[in-house]
């Protein structure tokens, strides 16, 4: 009995899985958002302002999460913030960030096989998942 690929089963053994190669300049943006995506801070200070309540966290919900100093918690937030994925807006002493939904399906996009006879390019066997609003 042999092991088929999930991946090859997905997409089909012979099909490429992008629609198109990345230029060069793509790829320099993309993988300076993907490397502040790559720290485990980042990517969990990332998951926490999406999903917090109304789409956007306040700095100081965000710092009691973590055992981490203050300004640590702010250097990642920086780098995500250098990086496009969220934004942030001052209100009296706070911070307030929002994830730009936009970039994350840029960047997500790029991870989804290329599926032609489907729309959102997912595989025709395989639902789409809900959109939840954060």
């Amino acid at each position: 009995m042999s092991k088929q690929d999930p991946l090859a089963a997905i997409v089909g053994c012979c099909e490429p899985l992008a629609r198109e190669p990345l230029s060069a300049e793509q790829a320099m943006e993309l993988s300076r958002v993907f490397k502040a995506m790559g720290d485990p801070v980042r990517l969990r200070l990332l998951s926490l302002i999406a999903s917090h309540a109304g789409g956007e966290a306040c700095v100081c919900d965000l710092t009691d999460v973590f055992d981490l100093s203050g300004p640590t918690i702010s250097h990642h937030l920086k780098v995500l913030r250098e990086a496009g994925l969220i934004t942030g807006e001052r209100r009296g002493t706070w911070v307030y960030y929002r994830v730009r939904p936009d970039l994350l399906a840029q960047v997500s996009a790029v991870l989804v096989p290329a599926a032609p006879e489907s729309p959102a390019g997912m595989p025709p066997d395989r639902e789409a998942l809900p959109v939840v609003e954060a």
